[in-house]
């Protein structure tokens, strides 16, 4: 799969995927994007539901690291323990990954390190962030209640309508914990009818720069 290195309106990088006509982050900003989606509506949000406890976060869709690296920087700023667990299929190689421009000269280490652990095994990254990512796709992966957080970054239904059904949706819904939310950027009626369909409630808030709405889905 052909894969190359564009920048975004904010000034960060992003992949873009030729043959699928997609991108991983939004083309008004991939650092703004996961910034206020799965940053500020998802973990901001999560850490004040479950205060006490260490944070069980699930990725679909690793791609370029950028929403585990926001992740990590706020586990560290908030003293925060965090293990993380994200699935991907087709990881970014690394002479791309080196040409991404998310992390300071200070934090070059612990961005490469996340890209650099090993597959398929729990691997710490700091004494706070744990990642393990699974070379997997959504749709063969299963879990009992395990997560507080779901980030749902799966290319845009267009690209890969398997992934936003009613199916996925009630799957995710078994990984999450009770009071859990699952974030995504998509905001689609159909999208949200699926999610409805699997039980979670629904709510629409504002979308980052260039996207007026976004989801987030609350387990009951």
């Amino acid at each position: 799969m052909q894969r190359e290195i564009i920048i975004t309106k904010d000034g960060s990088h992003s992949v873009s995927v030729p043959a699928l006509n997609v991108t991983y982050h939004s083309i008004h900003g991939a650092l703004q994007e996961s910034l206020h989606v799965f940053i500020t509506a998802g973990f901001h949000y999560i850490k004040n539901v479950f205060p006490e406890t260490p944070l069980h976060i699930l990725e679909v869709g690793f791609g370029t690291g950028l929403n585990a690296f926001l992740t990590m920087q706020e586990s560290a700023r908030l003293q925060r323990p965090i293990h993380y667990t994200a699935l991907e299929l087709y990881p970014l190689e690394e002479e791309k990954v080196n040409q991404l421009n998310y992390a300071s000269a200070e934090e070059e280490q612990h961005f490469r390190l996340l890209h650099a652990r090993e597959w398929e095994k729990d691997d710490p990254v700091t004494p706070l962030f744990t990642i393990h990512k699974k070379n997997t796709s959504l749709l063969e992966f299963s879990s009992s209640p395990a997560f507080h957080l779901i980030y749902f970054d799966a290319f845009a239904p267009a690209a890969q309508p398997e992934l936003w059904t009613q199916n996925v949706f009630e799957r995710l819904q078994t990984a999450m914990l009770p009071s859990s939310v699952l974030v995504t950027y998509c905001s689609k009626g159909d999208v949200r009818r699926a999610m409805e369909a699997a039980g979670l409630k629904v709510e629409k808030i504002q979308g980052p720069p260039g996207k007026r709405e976004m989801v987030r889905a609350h387990r009951k």
